[in-house]
Parts: C-alpha cells; sequence; structure tokens
C-alpha cells in the first residue's frame, strides 16, 4: 500500500510538472530586412525586436537587448508566419463516419505533434494550421488550431490554447454518399442534409430549455428537480447556437451554400465559414454579408462531378464583394506552398500585394478568431514570422527562416539533408496495384465505396 501511494504521488507529481510546462518563447531581432506587415504597409530597411515570443518594437537602428541574438535580414523580406485554414496535418484518421452528427468528437485529443508534416509546413512558412475533421458527417467532429511548435519537450505545446473553439460541418455528395447510399440513413440528398441541421439544432432547443428550466426549479427552495441527462452532442449543438463555436463547414454548390445561410440565419448563428467555396463566387455578396467569409483554393475544382464548375477568379470576385477570403491547402503537400497559391490571385483577379498576403495571413486568422493575436507584423502581437529570399510572391521565393513565438524552428542552412525525407507511417508510399490473379478474384465481389474509401481515397475535399 505504501508503494502504491509513492507511485501516485509521483505520478500526479509528474503530470502537475508537464501540464505546467512554460510553452517556449523567444527573443530575437531582425535587422534591416524589408516588413511586409500586411496591416500597415510595406517598411523598407526596419527592424523588428521580439521579447518572450512578442513583437516588442518595429522601427530602424533598433538596438538588441542584452543576451538576444540579433539576426541580419539585409537584401531579405520579413512576413507574418502564413496561416492554413484548412488542413489535415498532424491527424491520422479524420472521419468518425459512424452518424451523420459526431459534434462531440474532437481532433484536439488524437493530434501527433512528432508528425514530419509540421516540419515541412514550418520550411514552406507555415506557422499554424486549422486541423480539420473530416467531411464524412452533416456535422463533424470539433477541429483544432495548431501552433507548429514542432519538436517542443511539452507535446501539449502543440495546440494553440488562445484560439477559439470551431466545428467542422460538410454539405452535398460526402455526407450523402457515406450515410445515404453507403448506409441507408439520412441524409441521401441534400434536402436530408438540410433536414439534418434544422432538426438537429431544433433537438439542441430543446435540450437547452430542459436545462433552463432545471437550472430555474432546482434554485427554489425545497426543489425536488431533477438533472436531465447531459448529453455531450446535444451540447456542442448548443454551444453553437451560443456563439461559443465557429462553423466552418465544407461546401461547393452555390445552391447548398446558400442554403446553409439560411438555415444559420433562421437559427441565430454567425459564426460561419465556408471551406471550399467553389461556387462561391455566385453568391459572394450573400457570403460577405451574413458569415465569416470563404477560405477556398487558388485554382482546384472538376476533380469530381459536384464541382466541376469553379474559377480561378472565385478568390479575387469573393474579395471585390467584400467577403473575407483565404486560401487553403487541404492537402500535406501544398502547405508548403501557400505563398504561391496566394500569388495565383494576382494572376487571376489583379490582387494587390496586401490582398494577396492578407488571405494566407490576416484573413485566416480573422476565420479562425485569432487575428487580434497573430496574422500581421504589429506591437503586441505573437511573434509569428518567416524571413524569405526574395518577395514571397515571387515564383522564385525560398523561405528561410521560420519562428513560432520568437523560437526559430527552421532555418535553411541548419535544415539537416534528410530531415525533411523522413516517411510518415500513414503515408501511401507505393501506388495500389491489382494483378491479374487479383482482378479474377474480385470479379462478383460488390465492393462497398463508403466501406474503403478511408485508406484508399481522400473524402476530405
Amino acid at each position: 500500500m505504501k508503494k502504491l501511494k509513492y507511485f501516485l504521488a509521483a505520478f500526479l507529481g509528474l503530470s502537475f510538472s508537464f501540464a505546467s510546462a512554460q510553452t517556449p518563447k523567444g527573443s530575437v531581432l531582425i535587422k534591416n530586412a524589408t516588413v511586409l506587415t500586411v496591416t500597415n504597409g510595406t517598411l523598407e530597411n526596419s527592424d523588428v525586436l521580439v521579447e518572450d515570443g512578442i513583437i516588442k518594437k518595429i522601427g530602424q537602428d533598433i538596438s538588441a537587448p542584452s543576451g538576444v541574438e540579433t539576426v541580419d535580414a539585409t537584401g531579405k523580406f520579413l512576413m507574418p508566419g502564413i496561416i492554413d485554414a484548412h488542413s489535415h496535418v498532424a491527424l491520422d484518421v479524420v472521419n468518425e463516419a459512424t452518424a451523420p452528427i459526431v459534434a462531440e468528437v474532437r481532433m484536439r485529443d488524437m493530434v501527433n505533434p512528432y508528425e514530419i508534416g509540421l516540419y515541412r509546413a514550418l520550411a514552406g512558412g507555415v506557422t499554424i494550421s486549422h486541423a480539420m475533421h473530416g467531411s464524412a458527417n452533416v456535422v463533424g467532429g470539433q477541429n483544432v488550431t495548431l501552433k507548429h511548435r514542432y519538436g517542443s519537450s511539452n507535446p501539449a505545446d502543440i495546440i494553440m490554447q488562445d484560439a477559439p473553439r470551431t466545428i467542422k460541418f460538410a454539405l452535398g455528395e460526402n455526407p450523402t454518399r457515406v450515410h445515404g447510399r453507403g448506409k441507408g440513413v439520412q441524409p441521401r440528398t441534400r434536402m436530408g442534409v438540410e433536414a439534418i441541421l434544422r432538426n438537429g439544432f431544433s433537438e439542441a432547443l430543446q435540450y437547452k430549455k430542459a436545462w433552463e428550466d432545471y437550472n430555474s426549479a432546482s434554485s427554489q427552495k425545497g426543489s425536488t428537480a431533477e438533472a436531465p441527462e447531459y448529453d455531450e452532442r446535444l451540447q456542442t449543438l448548443v454551444d453553437i447556437l451560443d456563439g461559443k463555436i465557429i462553423i466552418h463547414c465544407h461546401s461547393y454548390r452555390a445552391d447548398e451554400i446558400y442554403m446553409l445561410i439560411n438555415v444559420a440565419r433562421d437559427f441565430g448563428i454567425s459564426k460561419l465559414v465556408f471551406q471550399h467555396t467553389n461556387e462561391g463566387f455566385k453568391v459572394a455578396p450573400e457570403i460577405a454579408e451574413y458569415t465569416m467569409g470563404a477560405s477556398v483554393f487558388a485554382d482546384w475544382w472538376a476533380y469530381k462531378f459536384e464541382v466541376y464548375y469553379s474559377t480561378a477568379y472565385n478568390a479575387a470576385i469573393l474579395t471585390k464583394n467584400g467577403a473575407i477570403t483565404s486560401i487553403n491547402s487541404d492537402s500535406a503537400e501544398l502547405i508548403r506552398h501557400l505563398y504561391h497559391e496566394a500569388a495565383k490571385t494576382q494572376r487571376y483577379g489583379g490582387m494587390t500585394d496586401e490582398e494577396a498576403l492578407s488571405m494566407i495571413t490576416m484573413n485566416p486568422a480573422r476565420q479562425l478568431g485569432i487575428s487580434d493575436i497573430v496574422g500581421s507584423i504589429e506591437e503586441g502581437k505573437q511573434a509569428d514570422l518567416v524571413i524569405f529570399e526574395g518577395h514571397p510572391l515571387s515564383v522564385y521565393a525560398i523561405p528561410q527562416q521560420t519562428y513560432v513565438d520568437g523560437v526559430k524552428y527552421f532555418d535553411i542552412e541548419e535544415d539537416k539533408d534528410d530531415q525533411r525525407l523522413k516517411v510518415s507511417p500513414t503515408d501511401m508510399v507505393e501506388p495500389i496495384f491489382l494483378s491479374e490473379e487479383d482482378h479474377r478474384c474480385l470479379q462478383g465481389v460488390e465492393l462497398n465505396f463508403s466501406d474503403i474509401s478511408e485508406t484508399l481515397f481522400n473524402t476530405n475535399y
């Protein structure tokens, strides 16, 4: 018994030290850079002083405090850390595809802080990503915003604790295929998707009222009121209705985008961001008026019938109509090239440097509810910074150093030869080929696409 007490005491002490460990914060002076602030123009030959992870001073001829490293960025460009509003990096299986609504599951509990994709993202200047649930469900799981503190001694550092809660919704083909065609349950059509949403929110309102009635009754003297049974799924829907969670919704077609806008308006929901949004240009004024904007691909479409129609001018049209617009990757590869993706809006839409850079910095920060602390180079904000060789919107741009909270996590001069060549255990490294014998064995066998899509196909688009 005495040994057990010692064990428990040691375990509790270890747990406390782990939970209370300080998130790494750095101090550095970056001198003589062309500073792309995003919000306050371009500052030539300027310095940025970072102390304890916070941007303390921006100007010229700043002297480094004692013990603070100085980095000479003469001839180089300094910009805010890039933010990817739609990613699955550091996640394994992302779809809890067992019901049309699975709001109770949380991606933050299943993040791999040692995923090599995080380092590759840092090599592309990405300091924050929005790790999302998949699109198999009408109401999917809760997402998590990650700070790319790759290799930190405390795995919990990967979670951006000061970011608001977000959740994944999905419209159209994915939930109707997985549930309607795959399992014979609602939704099978886009009408069914809307019904799932309206019925779910209506049930959540009843659940909320039951708790309000109980709390009111239990406060009375001599009350014998019994509490309703707690339901994490319904409580999460209540939190959405109460504005505590931001919806990020997988969407393609203009009709379903407008449908969700109407559902949100009917239930008083204003914290809504559309993801992908390939036909967003058709309803750009409505997106601008009623939502927190759209996070889009620069030029992806026609990879399946549902998304046959779009345009490379989508981001520009949304922006010109006043919609907060970001460019995302939804890809462990493309995440390293988001500055190139942003530059495409200058070729297709004539976006200014500030508008294009905003699509991978301030605008995704606004959509994630973190624009007050990241997304631009301003005094008082967290020091997520990237030094580029060449303007980041140039096709020749090369990230040199990437800082998160003032700590350098990537340096091209210190990058080991094989660092980015590590293989993730979840990556498919060889294509699947079926032999003639395999084909013969499969003849006459009915395959359920929804059962194998998790492992053979990317269903997150």
